[in-house]
């Protein structure tokens, strides 16, 4: 029998229904939101030559980087939508652009060449994250590397790449060897973040703290935040070169725990000796009866 399409009737199929999705999973991607706005909202800046505002959304943008993975894990609102749109914003708000900003902050002075290094830092963004995202699934890793990254993170590169700007304003002259300069520095971090450099992750740091230490917390936070305000390019100066200046511990931590784990691998099993020929041989079949002593043949179906 038809059934028109819309026919209040039809019983066969029903339309379906979604289960309602609880609100804490929509809290950490809102921040991500927010996060991906403040972002776009640099590059404008940076379009109309407000650098000092543009590099306000870049950090605004860390900030809340930071945070939503967090948030995520504390009210366990954690879900794969939510770690895509993460990494979709975390290109653009770490690849894009702090690329644009130093482009129209004097890789523009350069040419084509000064394009390409921003291009440059933006493409490897992507390919930080991406080999982050796989990295995820990876189950064989050992307990201890959760602690490291693999490269230099992408929110990281970000305010550290943008080191040349934070110098400018803090006063130091705009000479004829700037743009050059910010140039291979800018392609010295790009290679830092699709490196195989180990990198303090510092996820699993603080998530349990001393009562004793709530206070002296809060206060620590507190005077952090106002300098930022207050005297952000030599607190982003001092924090970037503390960054920079890590790099190499990073790495002899990681050594340090990379060779006791190596050490306590069970070696691998030799291969089994191939046993002799005699062993492996095929035994010979017994000699057929004579005719006269074989068994009567008689098909299935009649026994």
């Amino acid at each position: 029998m038809w059934f028109p399409p819309f026919d209040p009737t039809r019983t066969e199929s029903k339309r379906r229904r979604f289960r309602a999705i609880p609100v804490r999973m929509l809290v950490p991607n809102v921040i991500t939101l927010l996060a991906l706005c403040a972002g776009l909202t640099a590059i404008r800046f940076a379009v109309e030559g407000r650098l000092e505002w543009a590099l306000a959304a870049i950090v605004f943008a860390a900030v809340l980087d930071g945070i939503d993975g967090r948030v995520a894990r504390l009210i366990r609102g954690q879900s794969r939508f939510g770690a895509e749109l993460d990494s979709l914003a975390d290109f653009v708000n770490f690849g894009v652009a702090p690329g644009v900003v130093l482009y129209f902050w004097g890789l523009d002075e350069l040419g084509n060449i000064g394009w390409i290094a921003a291009m440059v830092f933006a493409i490897c963004a992507a390919l930080r994250l991406a080999r982050f995202n796989v990295a995820i699934d990876d189950t064989n890793r050992p307990a201890w590397a959760a602690n490291y990254f693999t490269g230099v993170p992408a929110p990281a590169g970000a305010i550290t790449v943008l080191l040349p700007i934070y110098a400018s304003f803090l006063g130091v002259p705009r000479l004829g060897f700037m743009p050059p300069l910010a140039l291979v520095y800018t392609l010295a971090i790009a290679l830092l973040m699709v490196s195989r450099l180990p990198v303090f992750s510092g996820k699993k740091l603080g998530t349990r703290v001393a009562p004793e230490l709530v206070l002296p917390i809060f206060v620590v936070v507190v005077l952090f935040v106002a300098a930022l305000i207050s005297y952000p390019w030599p607190v982003l100066t001092v924090g970037t070169l503390c960054y920079l200046i890590s790099l190499p511990f990073g790495w002899l931590s990681y050594r340090k725990h990379e060779r006791p784990a190596a050490v306590a691998l069970p070696p691998r099993p030799a291969a089994a000796e191939a046993p002799p020929a005699a062993a492996t041989a095929r035994p010979e079949p017994p000699p057929a009866p004579p005719p006269g002593d074989r068994p009567e043949q008689r098909p299935p179906r009649l026994n």
